[in-house]
């Protein structure tokens, strides 16, 4: 078995989120080609229209956000509900929290659990009125909000989402808001903000990196967003191909991001046969086509803190990698992957082990020890995660035999054409 030929997969979640919510902010339409429609987006279509924006479908993949301006949001009349989908909860946090009006955001069970403190308080220290269960951390979370005054913010864990969240409230608030992270996270929003003339400052200090917004400024419309592949979603091929013979594949249009594409860097390290060519810049973000093929010999790697980011949600994905490389694979820094849609970290291991490979659970990663001949046979517990699913389809490929997921449809979450897609490419 093998995977071979050009594939184009999935359009990317975070571009897909920022440019229905930004759109929605600026003043003129915004014309966004190839949306990505999953779960989680529509989620967020689906809040901003009841928040009184006009989004146009033009086709399955094309959206006209017909954006009003920053003040020109309505009280919607029900609860907002952001599915599982925590960007579209943390960043409209960071709206909300600046409109002269009430409104409650919740979620689905797995939603309901995750921690939105480290979103809340700095709002609240903006000036927004946000309460939820336990204090506000968890959802249904209720929102008055206006008056915001800029802050200086420590982003200790560089979150892309709680500095999005801040951007966003900043463009609202008197005077500077200010972000800093101790190394660079997902910078969407950033480049976003710039293609909509926002005037934003980056600068790179000494030990990590400050982003500083000017509040009081209009999102200028009338703007055209193309989104390129999502590399997190072009990595379950690419994983694919470095574990099977024979393989050889291009992946088409990727988002070649530096904050996201760290998990292709780190097959590179592996030794991994991969390539970036086709390279050019689209709506501000650089986009490549990815070559790669099977080769012997991948080798054991490390992963430290300031890598993480950059690679978070491929991390379960690298672990099944590293099960098929010599040495040992050490993954540390990664504590953020115990508060996703399921414990990460967990939900890993104890697959891993469930199919034969040599894995050891640490409190903010994991070491794996390869090579492992792993077995099929198993029943994966997938936690209604929508990573943990593909990561385990993609380990079911190189085992003696195939793995049955407890919950396939969780993949919908952001690639509800997965398992057609991996047929495409898959030859005996």
């Amino acid at each position: 078995m093998k995977v071979e030929g050009t594939l184009r997969v999935p359009s990317d979640k975070s571009i897909s989120h920022r440019a229905i919510i930004l759109g929605s902010l600026a003043e003129g339409d915004t014309l966004v080609k190839s949306w990505l429609r999953s779960a989680d987006t529509e989620a967020t279509l689906k809040i901003y229209r009841s928040l009184g924006v006009d989004i146009e479908e033009l086709d399955e993949n094309t959206l006209l956000v017909k954006g009003k301006g920053l003040h020109s949001l309505k009280e919607p009349s029900d609860v907002l509900d952001a599915q599982n989908s925590g960007t579209t909860t943390r960043l409209t946090l960071g709206v909300l929290s600046a409109q002269p009006f009430f409104s409650v955001l919740t979620g689905d069970s797995s939603l309901r659990r995750r921690p939105m403190l480290r979103v809340v308080k700095p709002l609240r220290e903006m000036g927004a009125s946000i309460d939820g269960r336990e204090g506000g951390n968890l959802l249904p979370i209720a929102v008055r909000g206006g008056n915001l005054r800029g802050i200086s913010f420590f982003n200790k864990k560089a979150s892309a989402q709680v500095k999005s969240a801040l951007l966003l409230a900043g463009l609202y608030a008197e005077g500077i808001t200010e972000v800093e992270e101790p190394y660079l996270s997902r910078d969407h929003t950033e480049r976003m903000l710039k293609l909509f003339e926002v005037d934003l400052e980056t600068a790179v200090l000494e030990k990590g990196i400050l982003v500083k917004l000017r509040g009081g400024q209009q999102p200028i419309g009338n703007k055209e967003i193309f989104v390129p592949a999502d590399p997190s979603s072009a990595a379950f091929f690419a994983a694919a191909a470095v574990m099977l013979p024979g393989s050889k594949l291009v992946l088409k249009d990727v988002l070649v991001n530096p904050t996201r594409d760290g998990f292709f860097r780190k097959l590179r390290e592996m030794g991994a046969k991969l390539n970036y060519t086709n390279v050019r810049e689209l709506s501000m973000e650089p986009v490549a086509d990815i070559e790669i093929e099977y080769g012997e010999g991948l080798k054991g790697i490390e992963v430290c803190a300031e890598e993480v980011p950059a690679m978070i949600d491929e991390l379960p994905l690298l672990a099944v990698v590293a099960t098929q490389a010599e040495g040992e694979t050490v993954i540390r820094g990664a504590a953020e992957l115990r508060v996703k849609e399921s414990d990460r970290i967990k939900a890993v291991v104890e697959n891993l082990r469930l199919m034969g490979a040599d894995v050891e659970e640490l409190p903010d990663g994991m070491v794996i020890r390869g090579r492992s001949k792993l077995k099929g046979g198993v029943r994966i517990r997938t936690y209604g995660d929508h990573r943990i699913a593909m990561a385990f389809a993609i380990a079911g490929l190189v085992a003696d035999e195939p793995v049955e997921l407890d919950d396939p449809s969780c993949v919908a979450v952001s690639y509800p054409r997965f398992f057609e897609d991996l047929k495409k490419v898959l030859k005996s």
